[in-house]
């Protein structure tokens, strides 16, 4: 019995002192440096008491050159299973109080058996990034460690919703993980992301830089893209993969989770009749009409500093989480470029893969004109827009609100591109183009002989607006369901989606289409 109780004591000493990753000096550090060790951000994540800590006495091989007689607490990264609000996940949390959190091959090893532990058990995979990189000494082991988190990523995109949060330094070839994952959270002053670091850059471009205006959050939320959300701390990056995750089914085969009792709450918005100006030219926010129409204007924006002219997040409409798609006219007018048209394409697919419903708002006066957008490729990434919501099967809504003119249109997810339901309010202008250029090509004979050309130039535009550009010429054609009071744009949602629960869509059997990438 003493023996075992022996036993019994070594293994808590043991685990109390792995537990305390690199010891108290570089915990402490690392709280000077505002940041959480790799336990505490697991704590922030999961309920409490359901933490099932694995792998924590895994050891490098130590035959790596400069590795041998390193002791590496848990090789540099905590792997958990738990549940948040209830529901399973699995966590990789790298601790940079050990080794810096470098990668090596044990340390990969850990993070792709809970990713595969995702994908057998249908469950999110949560990786919290905080890592110096590769870790040198192990040289191709850790490269080959890299490329199976890769892989995994690749096989759990579409099963399982992947998130990471970047609350520290993510370089070099790290950094391609959280790309392959579907929405990425980093932390304000402490998170880092960029494959060359400033000094790399320096000694080849000779371009001087800062890390934090290189691979900051402005930077790459603002200028790449490449980050989703932007957290304050390590306890606001919790709050918000938790907001996220309510609004996601754990895996490609479940329905996002049903927060209605049932009951479709239908209320009329008098204030969304006055919403459009009377001036096509004026703006109004997006962001205020999707607020009116959703449950409790609840509404949680994906990427919303980056293609700001294009709105996408989540939202629930009778409690049932819908994907909200819609132009933003206080932003370029709402105009389609490039940027955007990758934004609403990549948001698209990741509702359709998870069986999100989309709402798709448009008032869209086209794409972006310009030397810069052709050559930029404005064909190509607009084609990526056309073939996302041609290829999405999930419930398709439009909304038309104002304009809707040629392309753009259509990339909007127009009737054509298999929407199951559009809807215009009578202000709703849908054409090749607007009016004032239209009338110039349509008439232009006319004008050219009136004698006074600018008066003749408005009534051929009136003339236009009356004729073409209005919800009822589509509505005519059997292009748009119904035209209705702005008022009514909530019922009218509720009552069609509730009517597209049991959409089935059969499609040509392919192995995979080609998207314009």
């Amino acid at each position: 019995m003493d023996k075992t109780n022996d036993k019994i004591r070594r293994l808590r000493e043991e685990k109390a002192r792995l537990w305390k990753g690199g010891g108290e000096k570089r915990i402490e550090k690392q709280h000077a440096a505002g940041k959480l060790t790799a336990r505490e951000r697991v704590a922030l994540l999961l309920d409490p008491e359901t933490t099932q800590e694995m792998f924590l006495f895994s050891k490098h091989r130590g035959t790596a050159f400069g590795m041998a007689g390193k002791e590496l607490p848990g090789d540099g990264v905590v792997t958990v299973g738990g549940t948040i609000d209830g529901r399973q996940v699995f966590v990789a949390s790298q601790d940079f109080t050990v080794s810096g959190g470098s990668v090596g091959e044990m340390h990969a090893d850990k993070i792709c058996q809970m990713m595969d532990m995702s994908l057998k058990c249908g469950a999110p995979f949560i990786f919290v990034n905080d890592s110096g990189g590769a870790r040198i000494q192990e040289g191709i082991d850790s490269l080959s460690g890299y490329g199976k988190i890769f892989y995994r990523n690749v096989l759990l995109s579409g099963v399982v919703p992947q998130i990471s949060i970047i609350a520290g330094p993510c370089a070099g070839g790290a950094a391609y993980s959280p790309a392959l994952t579907d929405f990425i959270i980093m932390v304000k002053n402490t998170g880092k992301l960029f494959i060359t670091g400033p000094s790399v850059i320096k000694q080849v471009t000779g371009e001087d830089i800062s890390a934090e205006e290189l691979g900051g959050v402005y930077a790459q939320m603002t200028y790449s893209g490449v980050v989703h959300f932007v957290a304050e701390n390590d306890e606001h990056a919790a709050q918000i993969c938790k907001k996220l995750l309510s609004f996601l089914p754990s895996n490609n085969m479940e329905d996002p989770p049903d927060f209605g009792d049932g009951e479709l709450t239908i209320v009329e918005d008098l204030a969304l009749n006055q919403i459009i100006p009377d001036n096509p030219r004026e703006p109004y926010d997006m962001r205020e009409v999707i607020r009116r129409v959703i449950d409790n204007g609840d509404f949680l924006e994906v990427q919303d500093h980056f293609a700001a002219n294009a709105i996408v997040g989540f939202a629930r409409l009778n409690g049932r989480t819908v994907g909200i798609v819609g132009n933003q006219p206080m932003v370029k007018a709402g105009v389609l470029d490039i940027d955007s048209s990758d934004k609403i394409s990549r948001f698209v697919r990741f509702c359709n893969a998870f069986n999100i419903p989309l709402v798709t708002f448009v008032d869209v006066p086209g794409f972006m004109p310009g030397i810069q957008q052709e050559y930029g490729g404005i064909i190509r990434h607009g084609a990526k827009m056309l073939f996302a919501y041609s290829a999405a099967t999930v419930p398709k809504i439009s909304v038309i609100l104002r304009k809707a003119y040629g392309g753009a249109y259509l990339a909007m997810c127009g009737k054509d591109l298999g929407c199951d339901r559009v809807c215009a309010w009578p202000t709703g202008e849908i054409a090749v183009m607007g009016a004032e250029g239209a009338v110039g090509i349509v008439y232009r004979k006319e004008i050219n002989a009136a004698e006074d050309k600018q008066a003749a130039t408005q009534e051929f535009i009136e003339k236009y607006k009356t004729e073409f550009a209005n919800p009822y010429v589509g509505a005519a054609r059997n292009l748009i369901d119904d035209i209705i009071e702005p008022k009514d744009t909530r019922r009218y949602l509720s009552l069609a989606l509730e009517s597209l629960r049991t959409k089935r869509e059969l499609r040509p059997h392919k192995k995979h289409g080609l998207i314009p990438l």
